[in-house]
């Protein structure tokens, strides 16, 4: 009787005695922030390949997680074995900005995201550095591997406050005119801020050619309106939770020519590894989902949101 391979964790994430555990950026929490246990910090094993080339539109590697920090290149090498032949690495601050502009340069299956997150925002503008901060990203952005502007948006959950939210907004806006100075897109975060997020846009003279609501978090409601305006849902792990029907009714409705995907690794690993550590490796998980929940092929979905993220970012090599 013949039987298939078990599937095997890549090599990059396999501690082992030439592993980087020295941590050169931010370390994700052992303790899951919504159950308060511990979690598994061993990589899961790599999913079914992709059929079709993907992106992973949403990444954070400076963030290190579990026993392991592979390099960029390592990162992307353990990717291209499923077939995921790009992403987009996001910078949330002014470190994570250099570690950007350095990824990117080391490694061309990368593509560059900047902006100050919207809770570090508030702590800039308490020390009278917001500006400054905001144009220092503005220079940075200058960069040709730089194809976007975000993580920037609203987040009413971990900052409260009608003063800290309208420090949000002004940086927000002053992001949203830094993506259409330079002609780029716009990865949006928004956490519990659905209709500030979609009010802030509205009120701009002028968007960005491309707007994207990064792991999307809004209901079927929403995703008709990010369809009237045009502008992108790319969703994450949390679309293959068992307990996110309000996702997968999303994605549903959201148009095919929308449609982005991501892992927002580390964070938000995808069932069945919900919890552990995340990789862009692990983006075939939440294609597979979204093609199951749209009752697509995925060779068919997934070309097209292939196509949709070179619209967006430009073009990526494919071997």
């Amino acid at each position: 009787m013949v039987t298939s391979a078990q599937p095997q964790t890549p090599p990059q994430y396999l501690p082992d005695e030439n592993s980087s555990h020295g941590a050169h950026g931010p370390i994700r929490s052992a303790t899951d922030e919504y159950t308060g246990k511990k979690r598994k910090l061993i990589y899961p094993p790599a999913p079914q390949p992709s059929p079709v080339p993907v992106v992973d539109n949403h990444a954070h590697l400076d963030f290190r997680d579990g026993l392991v920090q592979p390099t960029p290149t390592e990162v992307m090498d353990a990717a291209a074995s499923v077939n995921v032949v790009g992403a987009i690495q996001v910078a949330t601050d002014l470190a994570s900005a250099q570690y950007t502009i350095k990824a990117i340069e080391d490694e061309p299956r990368l593509r560059g995201a900047l902006a100050i997150h919207p809770n570090d925002t508030v702590k800039l503008a308490a020390d009278g550095t917001l500006d400054q901060a905001i144009d220092t990203i503005r220079e940075l952005a200058a960069h040709p591997a730089v194809v976007c502007i975000g993580e920037t948006g609203l987040d009413y959950y971990r900052t409260e406050g009608d003063a800290n939210w309208e420090i949000q907004k002004y940086a927000f806006k002053r992001h949203i005119e830094m993506a259409v100075e330079l002609g780029l897109a716009l990865q949006i975060h928004d956490r519990e801020a659905h209709d500030d997020v979609i009010a802030t846009l509205l009120s701009m003279d002028r968007l960005p050619e491309h707007v994207v609501f990064h792991s999307y978090s809004g209901d079927e409601h929403m995703a008709a309106i990010l369809n009237e305006h045009g502008w992108y849902a790319s969703f994450s792990g949390v679309v293959t939770f068992k307990n996110n029907d309000s996702a997968r009714r999303a994605a549903q409705v959201m148009r095919p020519e929308l449609l982005l995907v991501e892992t927002d690794s580390p964070f938000l690993t995808p069932h069945p590894h919900r919890g552990r550590p995340n990789a862009p490796y692990l983006v075939p998980h939440t294609l597979y989902q979204l093609a199951e929940t749209r009752q697509q092929s995925v060779e068919d979905l997934g070309s097209v949101i292939f196509q949709n993220t070179e619209r967006v970012y430009g073009k990526f090599e494919i071997d």
